[in-house]
């Protein structure tokens, strides 16, 4: 269970959000003392929040059984993940070249992080992949929709309508080529029908972006057909004003294994933009991930 089902006040769970406490399993060990040292209230504040969060908890805080702990997990052979991944859906990038590189495209049930230099492309691309999810199923797309959380706002609705358009235009080429002997038939979608299909978080700040990540499980369960998760980028609001780096990697990790758990629970695509900076490595400048790199994700 999550903190931000806890009934205390809202200026108190985005505390304890910010200072890395997502699940009420993580209070359980803390003393009023420290909490409050964390979080910058008083003790008696944080014996408060203590308080309701046992009680959320259980009366009990028992350590679960290894035949609890396993009845949860199911084996599988190398052959049946192989069987898996090659039966996986992608997500066409719309550039051949980058979709061989990545093996057909981009893999669902997987995060995939992309980074690059600003004005290299990736808004661009993170708007192209929320359009080609939507591909219907027999022009070879996954006729999903898509979440796109935007920490930065490059996002541009001109954008994604151009996008659509093409899209659209592609779909009528790639069906003319099919059936090159046989009446042209018409694309039964319009940019409008594309733009409905992508639902839109405005991030302003880390704990907003928290907020959001954490409330995206049940978000997709409440919309089935989503099938990819765009974030724009992963980084942005954390390296503004951090000076606690053990805390700012805590909840990094923390938001890219949740992301992890939705991607392979919903098998759909994660997709992370990052921005990349400069590091000092072997008597050179090299670029690197902006905030370094996360070697959990997939690609």
């Amino acid at each position: 269970m999550e903190v931000s089902s806890l009934p205390i006040s809202a200026s108190h769970r985005a505390k304890l959000i910010s200072a890395g406490y997502i699940s009420i399993s993580s209070l359980s060990s803390i003393s009023p003392a420290h909490l409050a040292r964390d979080l910058g209230i008083s003790e008696n504040e944080a014996t408060g929040i203590l308080k309701v969060a046992s009680q959320r908890g259980g009366p009990e805080r028992t350590i679960p059984s290894h035949h609890s702990i396993v009845d949860g997990l199911r084996a599988q052979t190398a052959w049946d993940m192989l069987h898996e991944e090659e039966s996986c859906r992608r997500i066409t990038t719309s550039c051949a070249d980058l979709d061989d590189i990545l093996g057909g495209g981009i893999s669902c049930k997987e995060v995939t992080e992309i980074g690059g230099v600003p004005g290299i492309g990736k808004t661009q691309l993170g708007i192209q992949l929320a359009i080609n999810v939507q591909i219907p199923l027999e022009y070879g797309g996954l006729a999903g929709k898509a979440v796109y959380i935007d920490t930065e706002g490059s996002f541009m609705v001109e954008r994604v309508q151009q996008v659509a358009e093409a899209c659209i235009k592609d779909m009528q080429e790639y069906d003319s080529f099919l059936r090159k002997d046989l009446p042209a038939r018409q694309v039964n979608l319009q940019a409008n029908d594309f733009l409905a299909n992508i639902y839109y978080f405005r991030i302003c700040s880390y704990t907003e972006q928290i907020a959001v990540i954490n409330y995206l499980e049940k978000f997709i369960s409440e919309h089935k057909d989503i099938k990819v998760v765009i974030v724009d980028s992963i980084t942005f609001h954390f390296r503004q004003d951090f000076d606690d780096m053990a805390l700012r990697t805590r909840l990094l990790g923390g938001m890219a294994l949740k992301l992890m758990k939705l991607a392979k629970k919903f098998t759909l695509a994660v997709i992370l933009l990052n921005q990349v900076t400069t590091k000092y490595s072997g008597g050179s400048f090299q670029l690197t991930l902006a905030l370094g790199t996360y070697p959990f994700l997939s690609s």
